[in-house]
């Protein structure tokens, strides 16, 4: 079976102060977007609203376009975008290599899986837990065609809901 690759791209950017962030997500995300945040203690598991107060380490959101992950640094939040279509931002240089994605279904782990020991919510925008059949994600799989090696494997929603 031969898999259909299509063009993807990637960028990214250092230095991003709180604000730029701020103005970045908005800028990147839709409607169907979807919010995951890492803290030191915890995770916020799959949300569908970003909450208000963040103060996260890094975080990452994602839609049927593109995922964008973000780490912060001592100087400020180092920026990832990876897409299925080309994006001009401010500041944001692409990525090296000859990108080609493809898409594949995710799997989840049983919601009592031991390796996230305080459990894994999937949460809808009023806060509530929702199964995680209900939302319909698959995978981003960004492969260099160069060395024929996948790079990135990034969340979006199926565009078909």
């Amino acid at each position: 079976m031969t898999e259909e690759f299509t063009p993807g791209y990637i960028y990214y950017k250092q230095l991003v102060a709180d604000d730029e962030l701020d103005t970045l997500i908005t800028q990147v995300s839709n409607s169907q977007s979807y919010y995951f945040l890492r803290y030191s203690h915890a995770v916020s598991g799959i949300c569908k609203e970003l909450p208000d107060k963040k103060g996260q380490v890094e975080g990452q959101l994602f839609n049927s376009i593109c995922e964008m992950r973000w780490k912060k640094y001592k100087l400020g939040y180092e920026v990832l975008i990876l897409s299925q279509q080309e994006f001009n931002l401010e500041g944001f240089e692409k990525l090296t290599g000859n990108w080609e994605i493809c898409h594949r279904d995710a799997y989840w782990y049983n919601p009592e899986e031991t390796r996230f020991p305080k459990g894994f919510t999937f949460k809808d925008k009023n806060n509530q837990s929702i199964k995680p059949k209900e939302i319909l994600i698959k995978q981003r799989y960004f492969k260099d065609s160069t060395t024929a090696t996948i790079h990135f494997v990034a969340l979006m929603v199926n565009s078909n809901d």
